[in-house]
């Protein structure tokens, strides 16, 4: 039965692998300036043999500087959204987390909305405050859940409740005196999310933390099984189930704030792809966390 189950998981692997290919070369060709697989193949030949040709000028800037870096980036939060949905969702035994839970997204959009308002938006400040705010909320969260062990579910959730609360009211403070003219749609448009200005600049920024988190998540995998149990029986494991709480939500804190830091807020990516997964491979997280990270991509 074991053998069959890993035959089964190894065979969806392949095909969301295979799929997740057809996705990338799709996305390269379809579009509003229309290429052909020549038309790449050629774009790619001179790039890598360092010949200019002026035919494939125009192709050349679109599927370079235009169309990949939106697939990477998408590739990327859209991988690092559902795992910690993923993983957040076996932590806190309840379906309908999300990897907003905590207020890491009302903190980064608060720290994007004051980065617009103050800095120019190429600044570094301007593109460094959603990440910074959203790694801070972690430290509210566990300002306020500290001494509340006893409850530290329920604490944490109320906690994340209370933070997304405050950064919410701060960032309608900063729309209400933002310039209408100028900055107030620019906050509007970065909170509704878009990969439409993406730049390499944006994968350089959200490569290293997003990565880090992922990874960190994939080792954790294991013991995500054990929490969804309860804490009496992940005690009886061998874990602790606090730290290891922890130690999972730092990773999902990294990994969403890297996220919403490029890409603006994306709320439903981390709440319906892991349901999505689960009835592909069941609720083993050693198998639920990495099919996220490839199911989403085609999605």
């Amino acid at each position: 039965m074991d053998r069959t189950v890993r035959n089964q998981y190894l065979t969806i692997i392949t095909l969301l692998g295979i799929l997740l290919v057809l996705a990338i070369v799709g996305s390269m060709i379809f579009g509003r300036y229309e290429m052909s697989l020549v038309d790449i193949g050629n774009v790619i030949k001179n790039r890598i043999n360092g010949t200019y040709d002026d035919k494939f000028k125009i192709m050349d800037h679109v599927l370079i500087n235009v169309r990949l870096p939106r697939i990477l980036l998408a590739g990327l939060v859209g991988a690092g959204l559902s795992i910690s949905g993923a993983a957040l969702q076996g932590t806190f035994q309840n379906p309908l987390v999300s990897p907003d839970l905590l207020g890491v997204c009302a903190g980064a959009g608060f720290g994007a909305a004051l980065g617009i308002l103050l800095f120019p938006d190429d600044s570094v400040l301007s593109s460094l405050l959603p990440f910074v705010f959203g790694i801070s909320t972690i430290l509210l969260v566990f300002f306020l859940v500290n001494g509340q062990s006893r409850r530290e579910t329920l604490s944490l959730v109320l906690s994340g409740i209370i933070v997304s609360s405050i950064f919410n009211a701060l960032t309608s403070l900063i729309k209400y005196v933002a310039d209408t003219g100028d900055k107030l749609p620019a906050i509007t448009f970065w909170l509704m999310g878009s990969f439409s200005n993406t730049t390499y600049t944006h994968i350089k920024i959200a490569i290293i933390p997003a990565s880090i988190g992922i990874i960190g998540l994939l080792v954790l995998r294991w013991k995500i099984n054990l929490l969804s149990l309860g804490d009496e029986d992940a005690y009886t494991m061998g874990i602790n189930p606090g730290r290891t709480r922890w130690h999972i939500i730092i990773f999902s804190t990294l990994v969403t704030a890297a996220c919403v830091t490029v890409s603006g807020i994306i709320g439903w990516i981390g709440l319906v792809i892991p349901h999505i997964c689960r009835r592909v491979v069941g609720v083993n997280h050693g198998r639920l966390l990495p099919v996220s990270c490839l199911m989403v991509r085609y999605l």
